[in-house]
């Protein structure tokens, strides 16, 4: 059984998530916007595992390297976006004006992988679209989508990478999913799959 905590960090306000697997105590934190004292807190005596990344734009990855170096946690991105870990113009931190804190992968993962975080398994769902190699993690209930969907809306396509025809598959696909599941988006409200697939326009 997983137990999900949430934070917003970051300039961008993006949601944070803290997983852990209750069984054995093991979490992992699916993406870090920041190294400020808040994240540190929000890991503060957690058995961090892993640093789950759904996609590589600046806002997701910035406390990446200053939360592996305090925690050891691995650091776990798809293969497409990989390079924006130490592109500032690959993550778009020089578009934006942030900076951009280098960091190396330690597990590149892809569409069907499965992580394991104590008796929990967390399932990679390639998610094109947003950028690349965006991708969503699903484990028990829950279903972590980055910025692929969001609350009765979508990813961005305009940067580069995005592509309009690669996240209607992608929503087509997170729609096609068996069962309903509790929606953690990286930005903005909470929501189910069951209530997207019903109101969000983008998944019709």
């Amino acid at each position: 059984m997983l137990d999900v905590k949430h934070g917003i960090f970051g300039s961008l306000q993006n949601n944070c998530y803290l997983i852990t697997d209750i069984s054995s105590g093991k979490s992992a934190l699916i993406d870090c916007s920041d190294d400020s004292d808040k994240m540190r807190d929000f890991v503060k005596g957690t058995q961090l595992e892993y640093i789950l990344l759904t996609h590589g734009h600046f806002d997701h990855i910035t406390g990446v390297k200053g939360i592996k170096d305090l925690t050891g946690a691995k650091v776990v991105i798809s293969k497409e976006d990989e390079p924006m870990l130490n592109s500032s113009k690959e993550s778009l931190a020089a578009f934006c004006g942030s900076p951009q804190n280098n960091v190396d992968a330690d597990i590149i993962i892809g569409d069907g992988d499965v992580i394991e975080l104590g008796e929990s398994k967390i399932s990679v769902i390639a998610t094109s679209g947003h950028t690349k190699g965006g991708v969503c993690y699903l484990c028990d209930n829950s279903l972590f989508t980055g910025d692929t969907l969001f609350f009765c809306s979508c990813g961005r396509t305009d940067f580069p990478g995005g592509s309009v025809a690669e996240i209607k598959q992608s929503l087509k696909r997170l729609s096609s999913l068996n069962g309903n599941f509790n929606v953690y988006p990286g930005h903005d409200r909470f929501s189910t799959l069951d209530f997207e697939r019903a109101n969000n326009p983008y998944m019709k």
